[in-house]
């Protein structure tokens, strides 16, 4: 079935929320609870088949693709689904396919280096300045493309050890450390106490400057976003926090309300979309997400090219396409909406940014560059003024 796009660009902002699930009237304190999503998430075969009529490589990806990550959608962000289009954008997010089982020989494990980075278990030293932090294994939803596939969900080869107190002392014995991203899995699933317990230990030590919290739940479950939420947060700034969403449709009343609670309290936010075929694309879709996401007071920091994750060659873009939808954004939309694209480098070789040509020729003298319409334009680069000698002397 061909999928239609142009259906799918929801400018709008909409709720998702039915007055039923499963058959059943569900009182909307259940709906808006993260509790009751969280209980009610659909990690099943027979519970997606009650729901949705499967395709087969849908069917024999949820068969296949168990032992490498869990399937598990919340109830909320199940609604978004097109129920009768295998090709919808939300589908292909979550749902497992049987290309998951068929891997290339450039494919890996661990695409961007984190496990010879740990110095300690759970502590990724890579950069100079900055740490991440992976404090948990579980998300509120599994994402197909995963990077961390291997560790996430409990249901991969390997185990998320972390150690906290041994990450601890090492951070407070790295001075040259300054910024810590609280990733995992996602640490937006702990309780208000347990997260506070992590964060106000963090701001103790002197030399970290701010802290960043990498979390989908903003989207996958909304309802976590509460007053209480926010307020605790408030108190550990600078805190920063990075969330993912990739389609228009995932920006709903809901999720608007709770980024826009998050910003209230001063969290400053940013997006990292994933370049997705049959997701993200195209231009139009791009073009609407981010107009989007400045509307929630979210600015469109990363689009990252996919990562070489195993199994995920059917949901891979070419690089060509991520450059010229950035050039179809840069001169055409607000700078603040136009994220920058970047390949994490195979290997654990950290993001690297790739960009239009906008410089066509430079030397010593002048630098040639084009603007988005294609006008070309010099600039001359500064004479270096020849350095006298003597110093006049005024005595």
């Amino acid at each position: 079935m061909h999928h239609n796009r142009q259906q799918d660009l929801q400018k709008e902002f909409i709720s998702h929320a039915p007055g039923y699930w499963n058959g059943q009237e569900i009182p909307a304190e259940d709906w808006n609870s993260a509790k009751w999503q969280l209980k009610h998430r659909i990690n099943s075969l027979a519970q997606l088949e009650e729901h949705l009529n499967l395709s087969e490589e849908e069917r024999n990806g949820v068969i296949l693709s168990g032992t490498k990550l869990a399937m598990s959608i919340t109830p909320h962000f199940f609604n978004l689904i097109d129920k009768d289009d295998p090709n919808c954008p939300i589908r292909r997010q979550i749902i497992p396919r049987v290309e998951e089982t068929w891997t290339s020989d450039y494919e890996m494990s661990d695409p961007c280096g984190e496990d010879s980075h740990m110095p300690v278990p759970g502590l990724v030293h890579r950069y100079p300045d900055r740490v991440l932090f992976l404090v948990t294994d579980r998300c509120a939803s599994y994402c197909r493309y995963c990077t961390r596939s291997r560790v996430v969900s409990g249901a991969g080869e390997q185990e998320l050890e972390t150690d906290y107190e041994a990450a601890f002392q090492y951070l407070e014995q790295h001075t040259e450390i300054r910024d810590v991203l609280l990733s995992g899995g996602d640490p937006l699933l702990f309780s208000d106490a347990k997260l506070e317990k992590i964060l106000s230990r963090l701001h103790k030590i002197p030399h970290i400057e701010f802290l960043r919290i990498g979390s989908r739940v903003p989207l996958f479950l909304p309802q976590r976003i509460t007053p209480e939420l926010c307020q605790m947060l408030q108190k550990y700034h600078p805190l920063f926090l990075s969330i993912h969403a990739n389609h228009p449709r995932e920006l709903t009343t809901e999720v608007k309300e709770g980024l826009e609670r998050l910003a209230n309290h001063g969290v400053p936010m940013g997006n990292q979309s994933v370049f997705l075929r049959g997701v993200n694309d195209d231009l139009d879709t791009m073009k609407t997400l981010v107009h989007k996401l400045i509307m929630c007071r979210v600015r469109p920091y990363y689009l990252y090219q996919m990562d070489l994750i195993q199994g995920s060659s059917h949901l891979r873009a070419p690089v060509a396409k991520g450059v010229e939808i950035i050039e179809g954004l840069r001169g055409h939309t607000t700078g603040y909406a136009v994220p920058q694209f970047v390949i994490d480098a195979p290997g654990g070789g950290g993001k690297v940014p790739v960009n239009p040509d906008y410089v066509l020729q430079k030397n010593e003298e002048r630098v040639v560059i084009r603007n988005f319409e294609g006008r070309t334009f010099e600039y001359p680069e500064p004479v270096e003024e020849p350095v006298s000698e003597e110093i006049p002397s005024f005595s």
